[in-house]
């Protein structure tokens, strides 16, 4: 029998908050994120406007050991997690933690430190690169480190997907949990590279804008939008079986009711300009929830605000909601936060949660120049207070990787 799954916890550092109650005030008041990049000195680089998580100190949440130890990628997920599962008022002591997964994803996972180790080995030989150098990069770390802080022994797994990864992660574990392998997941992405080869490379590939306007660099759907802006932090959810969830008399955000996967086949850094892998993983979502496109009330949209992306999604919407594409809200919250790879699809998960709670509609903020290419409600520069009974999220990832999540708001 298929078990209903819902979402009992929340969890998140981002470029406008730390904390999801802090992320959702940004959101909803149109906060923007993006500011000069201080992580590292970017003289010699054509991209100087990053995302970063902003009055981050490792020492406030971690020993200095243990700091040490973990890449930033990690330490993100760790925080969020922690929040999550506090929000959800899961107790370790009362659980069958064997019945409890974690899946965490990040597109490159521990960049600074490869970096980092990198140089020793160039610099000072092979015998100065730390023995912590394979623990604190392989992208598993995350879920990893997180079912070691939260005792989590049920499946612990890391997705890979780019920028598809989070949203993966999470439809995963609703699939997990609706057919009975586990009772909770801890579910979501993370991701920190903000770093000189992470921007660099991005950079050479022309997937980056290097305008240093804050306000005008993170623009989707705008006619000037001249690429993406790197973003960090973590987005973390706490996805649950329903009756457990009951049991303990859980507070119950959201229902996830759909969830869609697709490849493009088309190319390894572009989409397919027709939007057809992402029209196909929009209509396998809304196919699981047995809903009809008109019953969607917002899209958290990809929304890179790099021309190609923007323009496909576009078209992948027009194709997946036929007539309802013209009233669909779909905004993209990469104009607040810029775009976190890995954990664009945690965080943006988080955005379609409490625009469900809250019934508001995100902003895509910084809006100026319309383009006939995206000609969807995006919502521009003011949020909405609407119902919204169903809500999806689109992450689409380098190599054609495609998914869509759909939430419900809950009902007995």
């Amino acid at each position: 029998m298929e078990r209903r799954v819902v979402i009992t916890g929340l969890g998140a550092i981002t470029p406008i908050g730390n904390t999801v109650e802090e992320f959702w005030k940004g959101i909803k008041e149109g906060k923007c994120g993006i500011d000069e990049i201080t992580l590292f000195d970017t003289t010699e680089f054509k991209v100087k406007l990053a995302g970063e998580v902003k009055n981050y100190n490792p020492e406030d949440y971690f020993d200095k050991r243990t700091a040490k130890r973990m890449d930033r990628c990690s330490h993100f997920a760790i925080i969020a997690a922690r929040e999550a599962w506090k929000d959800s008022g899961l107790d370790k002591e009362k659980e069958d933690m064997d019945r409890v997964g974690v899946i965490i994803g990040t597109g490159i996972g521990g960049l600074g430190t490869i970096e980092r180790e990198n140089r020793n080995l160039v610099e000072k030989g092979p015998d100065r690169i730390s023995p912590m150098y394979i623990p604190m990069c392989i992208v598993n770390m995350p879920s990893g480190n997180v079912a070691i802080e939260l005792g989590a022994k049920g499946e612990s797994l890391s997705m890979v997907s780019a920028c598809a990864s989070g949203t993966h992660c999470i439809g995963e574990s609703y699939r997990m949990i609706k057919h009975g392998y586990e009772d909770v997941i801890v579910a979501g992405g993370t991701e920190a590279s903000i770093t000189h080869t992470g921007i660099g490379g991005f950079t050479n590939i022309k997937a980056l804008t290097q305008c240093t306007d804050k306000n005008r660099a993170s623009i989707p759907f705008d006619k000037e939008r001249s690429g993406f802006v790197m973003g960090e932090g973590s987005g973390i959810l706490i996805l649950e079986e329903l009756e457990h969830a009951k049991a303990r008399g859980a507070k119950i955000y959201a229902e996830i009711v759909g969830y869609g996967s697709t490849s493009d086949a088309y190319h390894i850094t572009s989409p397919a300009p027709d939007g057809n892998g992402g029209a196909r993983a929009m209509k396998r979502a809304m196919q699981e929830a047995n809903i009809k496109p008109e019953e969607v009330t917002y899209i958290n949209a990809h929304g890179t605000s790099t021309h190609l992306n923007d323009s496909s999604e576009t078209l992948a919407v027009k194709m997946a909601f036929g007539e309802a594409a013209k009233s669909v809200m779909m905004s993209s919250t990469k104009s607040n936060t810029g775009h976190l790879l890995g954990a664009a699809g945690g965080v943006e998960a988080v955005v379609i949660t409490k625009a469900i709670e809250d019934n508001f509609v995100p902003p895509t903020i910084n809006y100026k120049v319309p383009d006939e290419e995206c000609d969807l409600d995006i919502v521009p520069n003011e949020g909405r207070n609407v119902e919204v009974k169903y809500a999806m999220s689109n992450s689409l990832g380098f190599g054609g990787h495609n998914s869509s999540i759909l939430l419900k708001k809950y009902e007995e």
